[in-house]
C-alpha cells in the first residue's frame, strides 16, 4: 500500500505532536511561536485522529469478514486415491 508522501506517517505524526507539547510544556515560546506550534498541533492530532479512525476500520471490517466466513467441507476429487491405510493386495 502506497503512504502519500505530502503527509508523515502516524507514528511521525505523534512523534512530532509529542515535541511540540513539550515545547509548550515549557512555557519559554514567545507567544507567536506558541500560537504557530499549537495550531501544528492541533492539526497533527486530527491526522492522528483520522489515521486510528481508518485503522479501526480496517480491523472491523477484516473481524467482519472472519465472522462471515465459513468452513466448507473437504471433498476428495475422483482422480485421488482415498487417504488411509493401503488395502492388502
Amino acid at each position: 500500500m502506497a503512504r502519500d508522501s505530502k503527509a508523515p506517517d502516524f507514528e511521525q505524526a505523534l512523534a512530532e505532536l509529542e515535541g511540540l507539547v513539550e515545547r509548550l510544556e515549557h512555557g519559554d515560546l514567545p507567544l507567536d511561536e506558541a500560537l504557530k506550534a499549537f495550531e501544528r498541533g492541533v492539526a497533527l492530532t486530527r491526522q492522528c485522529q483520522a489515521s486510528l479512525q481508518a485503522a479501526q476500520q480496517k480491523v472491523e471490517i477484516l473481524l467482519k469478514r472472519g465472522a462471515k466466513s465459513e468452513i466448507e467441507p473437504f471433498e476428495e476429487s475422483a482422480d485421488e486415491p482415498p487417504a488411509g491405510p493401503a488395502a492388502p493386495g
